[in-house]
C-alpha cells in the first residue's frame, strides 16, 4: 500500500504545480487513505457486473483535474482524448497497452472524445504494477488484453489546443 500513496503524493504534487487558480471547496478533495483505496478497490469489484470492462470511481479533485481509479476486468474500448493528455499508475495487475495507430470503428462520444472497437497499427505494451505512463492528447491508446484484472489510478491532464485560446 506504501507504493500507492506514493503515487497519489506525486499526483497530486502535478496537480498542485499546475493549477493556477483555487478551486471551490466543493470542488477539492486532496487526499486519500490507502485503506480508502483499497475500500474502494473491493467496491468496483464487488460492484462489476458480467461483461463491464470498466468501474471508475473518482479519487482526488483539484479543478480542473480529476484523479480516477479505473478498475479493468476486461478489454473495453480504446479511446481518443482530443483536448488532454492522461496519466496512468499500475496500482495492481497487468495488461497490454497499445497507444498511436488508428481507431477502428471510431465513433465521436462528445466533442473532445473518440472511442473505438480497438487500434489499427500502434505500439503495443506490457504495463504492470508500479508502472507510469503518459498519454498524449490525440494519441489512440487501449489496453487490447488484460491479464485477468488491472487496477490504474488514471489522471487526465487538460492541454492547450495549438493555435486555442
Amino acid at each position: 500500500m506504501r507504493a500507492i500513496g506514493t503515487a497519489l503524493t506525486l499526483f497530486l504534487a502535478a496537480v498542485c504545480q499546475q493549477a493556477n487558480a483555487q478551486a471551490p471547496a466543493d470542488a477539492m478533495k486532496t487526499f486519500i487513505s490507502s485503506a480508502d483505496v483499497a475500500a474502494l478497490i473491493a467496491k468496483a469489484k464487488s460492484e462489476r457486473k458480467a461483461n463491464q470492462p470498466i468501474v471508475a470511481q473518482p479519487l482526488l479533485r483539484l479543478a480542473p483535474y480529476n484523479a480516477s481509479l479505473e478498475y479493468r476486468a476486461s478489454v473495453g474500448p480504446a479511446a481518443v482524448h482530443e483536448k488532454e493528455a492522461e496519466m496512468f499508475y499500475v496500482v495492481d495487475g497487468s495488461a497490454t497497452l497499445v497507444t498511436g495507430g488508428k481507431l477502428t470503428e471510431e465513433k465521436r462520444t462528445n466533442p473532445e472524445n473518440l472511442t473505438g472497437t480497438g487500434i489499427e497499427g500502434g505500439t503495443p505494451r506490457a504495463v504492470a504494477k508500479g508502472d507510469f505512463v503518459i498519454v498524449p492528447e490525440n494519441t489512440p491508446h487501449w489496453f487490447s488484453a488484460i491479464n485477468g484484472t488491472i487496477v490504474l489510478m488514471s489522471l487526465h491532464v487538460p492541454r492547450p489546443v495549438p493555435g486555442g485560446h
